[in-house]
């Protein structure tokens, strides 16, 4: 369905339900938010235009058929699936396709060649863009895994075909573990995705996690609106995003934003997108995969481009087309965005639920907060640990860190525990400032701060 807007329904909960209703109603849209029994209180709800309890808190936003069941009720002319589940499942853009709701994003078919990383794979290769060495397609049974494992060499990994935010992902280092490995990962893949579909493709160790954000609509024009840097991760799950990535050299990050807009205009794709490289320190590099959605960290490429993605993607499948074009786009500064979790970091990252019984966040020039909780709101066992993401821009990173570090310091959280003191420990190590770590210096610093608390409670 193309064709203005009035109403949307907005299948998603928290900071990017927010982010998106505000869009809408930016846009003069209406906007329906549905809602869990646990997420009453939740600000999403309190400024949409209508807002529908579907369920509790495990049948409710994963629950396709009761999400169209509102959709139908309330007449809406489309909807955001946001982030996650819903923003990559074929399946669900393809029944509102067949119930004639608009979907705002790519069409099911396109989920289904790019969204899927083994498809994604093959496609790569067609474009001529440098893969890691694997297999390109799902491993059928643990034999077959153990026989490739065994040519591609360990280290290997293991990865879902499927879905995305770091589960159905493990590293092997040794034959012996692969076993277990393999059952792990098939259980979290089918739990996460409902689909155990695996692939198996050598470990590259000693890189930068690098991705370029992409805009296309559906005339075929496409465009990319810089890169980000994902690097640092805990299990799989990225804690801070930087725009742009330092210590690239200029030659190969224009490359890889060559090779972004390849895949996209090779599968003519339409709406926001997140092309993902690995990128080793001698400047060679590799697909990983592409998201078929927003990404979290779509704000800070906003703060340094002056584009607001999300008003964009709704006018590309209103049927508009681009309002810019790659000649258009230029890079104020730098960015930076700190993910604030419900975690206890010094036990490991274990999550923390609870009520909030206080809440202060920082504001400023060039500070940009966006969360999905507030003073009186519940961190539930239910939903992933973001609680809120701070965005800082400044005209180098230098500046952007000591902004990001007065945020922190402003910021006050009480009646859960917090991973601030932990952004704050990391913002402080010189690696950080300087730019030149890989995805080991992770785990490197958090083995410090829980090895420093620990020493500090004795």
């Amino acid at each position: 369905m193309m064709g203005k807007y009035n109403k949307v329904l907005v299948a998603n909960r928290g900071e990017i339900a927010v982010r998106i209703i505000k869009a809408l109603r930016e846009l003069g849209i209406s906007t329906v938010a549905v809602y869990s029994n646990v997420d009453k209180d939740s600000p999403h709800l309190r400024i949409a235009d209508e807002k529908v309890c579907i369920g509790d808190a495990k049948d409710s936003y994963l629950n396709v058929y009761k999400i169209l069941s509102v959709a139908t009720k309330y007449n809406v002319d489309a909807i955001h699936p946001g982030i996650g589940f819903m923003a990559e499942s074929g399946e669900f853009a393809r029944l509102c396709e067949q119930y004639n709701i608009g979907f705002i994003g790519p069409s099911s078919s396109l989920i289904d060649a790019i969204g899927n990383k083994s498809n994604a794979k093959i496609i790569a290769k067609e474009c001529q863009v440098p893969v890691i060495e694997g297999a390109t397609a799902p491993v059928n049974s643990y034999d077959e895994c153990e026989e490739l494992g065994e040519i591609i060499g360990f280290p290997v990994l293991l990865k879902a075909t499927h879905g995305g935010g770091g589960k159905g992902i493990r590293i092997v280092n040794e034959k012996e573990k692969l076993k277990d490995n393999y059952n792990l990962c098939r259980k979290e893949a089918i739990a996460a995705f409902n689909n155990n579909e695996l692939l198996i493709e050598k470990a590259i160790q000693g890189f930068k996690h690098f991705e370029v954000q992409i805009l296309g609509d559906t005339y075929g024009n496409v465009v990319h609106l810089g890169d980000r840097e994902c690097t640092i991760q805990r299990a799989n799950q990225k804690v801070i995003e930087e725009a742009r990535c330092q210590n690239i050299a200029e030659e190969v990050r224009q490359k890889i934003y060559e090779d972004a807009l390849k895949i996209a205009r090779h599968i003519n794709y339409a709406g926001p997108g997140t092309i993902e490289f690995l990128v080793l320190r001698s400047g060679a590099y590799y697909f990983l995969e592409m998201n078929t959605r927003l990404q979290v960290e779509h704000t800070i490429t906003e703060l340094i481009t002056g584009i607001d993605i999300v008003k964009e993607q709704i006018r590309i499948f209103e049927g508009e087309r681009l309002s810019v074009t790659q000649e258009d786009i230029t890079y104020d500064g730098y960015a930076l965005q700190c993910r604030i979790l419900a975690e206890d970091t010094r036990k490991g990252g274990m999550p923390s639920i609870g009520k909030i019984a206080k809440w202060n966040m920082p504001g400023g020039f060039n500070v940009r907060v966006e969360s999905g909780y507030g003073c009186g709101t519940v961190v539930s066992p239910y939903y992933d640990s973001l609680i809120a993401k701070i965005c800082c821009k400044a005209p180098d990173k230098a500046q952007a860190v000591k902004k990001m570090s007065v945020c922190l310091e402003e910021m006050e959280i009480e009646g859960i525990s917090t991973n601030v003191d932990f952004l704050k420990y990391l913002l402080g190590k010189h690696e950080f400032l300087e730019g030149h770590y890989t995805e080991e210096f992770m785990s490197k610093i958090l083995e410090e701060y829980q090895l420093y608390h620990l020493n500090s409670a004795m």
